[in-house]
């Protein structure tokens, strides 16, 4: 069992940045790949980024070009998504994920354990 708390979600104005970071418990935690996802109003769960269990691999939605890094520290059980050049259309609720598999790193089904997700608004 992982227990997932994310923050450091906020309002941020068009252009900004935020880092968002994941707590994740249990002595477990490298064992797990790990994902962010979002969810806007209205609109489909999305895939924004995801970590290999040694961070060695990284994936990223393709809408992200470049402007979001994620990152983890198996130390201390989180995982980090930083983002730049925010757009209003980044506006959403964002979720990051454990996936014990990590086959299909962009299908939210492939992750087994969720955290109850930050709002991130931005501006414009």
């Amino acid at each position: 069992q992982v227990q997932l708390v994310e923050s450091g979600g906020g309002l941020v104005q068009a252009g900004g940045s935020l880092r968002l970071s994941c707590a994740a418990s249990g002595r477990t935690f490298s064992s797990y790949g790990m994902g962010w996802f979002r969810q806007a109003p209205g609109k489909e769960r999305e895939f924004v980024a995801a970590i290999s269990r040694s961070g060695g691999n990284t994936y990223y939605g393709d809408f992200v070009k470049g402007r979001f890094t994620i990152s983890r520290d198996n130390a201390k059980n989180t995982v980090y998504l930083e983002m730049n050049s925010l757009k209003p259309e980044d506006t959403a609720v964002y979720y990051c994920a454990a996936s014990l598999k990590l086959h299909s790193v962009s299908d939210s089904r492939d992750y087994d354990y969720w955290g109850q997700g930050t709002q991130v608004t931005v501006s414009s």
